[in-house]
């Protein structure tokens, strides 16, 4: 796996606890994944090449201008959690904003009017391929359409996404999605493991989400081939994969919806929020989360976000 990095010098390959500068500007993310892969080869086999230490590197933002876009409830756990049934779910399809977008070490601001600010891990992917059409995409052929892995925070205001019904603006303020630190190139069979991948989020040191990306319903290769029949997909762009359990959001009990269900909208979702607003697991100013994913024997590792809520 290469695992390339942007940061305010250009973009470069980490090798061990350095930075191998990469020659060179490149416009968009697929000319990284295009030409800054082959260099990015060439360097990394030059055992005299410049280098920087790694430490010393703040990653930006890996997929600059890439749309977003995202399965909900896509993990059995998370599915059970929020009262659905896996086994008669329909795969959630939505997007957030690209202005959404930011590092991995950036904070994460809290628009004034939220209460409900709840964090997801997810696995994405990079697309490596461009669809422009219906495609069948299978587990096979899966690689072809895998540029690179990402670590990714679909942040979320819960009392705007659910209240108002809108997913699109609950997901999409500024700094609602870390991604990075690396971008991660994997050769074929190393695709081929993407559900050894664990996911892991803890919040002040406390672990909150903890499950191998094989516990999703709705597989990689057959949302890519769902979503095809509605979008067209360009090199760059990214697919956000769904959450395990573990998030702050727990819906009611079944009393309590079905009482909810007798009271007007505006006066069930107030105390919705006011009943959510109780729990102590939704962010705060000043809390510190650290994402990562990697497989359990080390082998493929994409890095670990750490972010501050502000």
């Amino acid at each position: 796996m290469i695992k390339l990095i942007r940061h305010a010098g250009g973009w470069g390959v980490v090798r061990g606890d350095q930075v191998l500068p990469l020659p060179g500007a490149y416009a968009s993310t697929a000319d990284v994944l295009g030409a800054g892969v082959r260099s990015a080869r060439e360097v990394l086999a030059d055992p005299d090449a410049a280098a920087v230490p790694l430490a010393g590197v703040t990653p930006l933002n890996p997929v600059p201008g890439a749309r977003v876009h995202c399965q909900g409830a896509n993990y059995r756990t998370h599915m059970v959690e929020s009262g659905m049934d896996p086994d008669r779910a329909f795969n959630m399809l939505f997007t957030k904003s690209t202005a959404s977008l930011s590092g991995a070490h950036d904070d994460i601001a809290t628009p004034a009017h939220v209460r409900l600010l709840d964090y997801e891990v997810e696995l994405g992917i990079v697309i490596g391929k461009p669809i422009t059409g219906p495609v069948a995409v299978t587990a096979a052929d899966l690689a072809d359409y895998v540029g690179a892995f990402v670590v990714a925070n679909d942040i979320s205001a819960r009392d705007v996404q659910l209240p108002q019904g809108q997913w699109y603006k609950g997901k999409s303020y500024r700094t609602f999605c870390p991604v990075g630190p690396y971008l991660c190139v994997p050769d074929r069979d190393e695709v081929a493991r993407w559900s050894e991948l664990r996911l892991t989020l803890s919040v002040n040191g406390r672990l909150r989400q903890d499950a191998l990306a094989g516990d999703m319903v709705f597989k990689p290769a057959d949302t890519l081939t769902e979503f095809s029949q509605l979008e067209d997909f360009a090199v760059g762009d990214l697919l956000l994969t769904g959450t395990p359990g573990g998030v702050a959001l727990q819906p009611p009990g079944g009393i309590a919806q079905k009482i909810a269900g007798l009271l007007p909208e505006g006066k069930k979702w107030e105390l919705f929020v006011k009943g959510q607003a109780r729990s102590d697991a939704y962010l705060k100013p000043g809390d510190r989360v650290v994402t990562t994913i990697r497989t359990d024997d080390g082998a493929l590792d994409l890095g670990t976000q750490r972010n501050t809520v502000r």
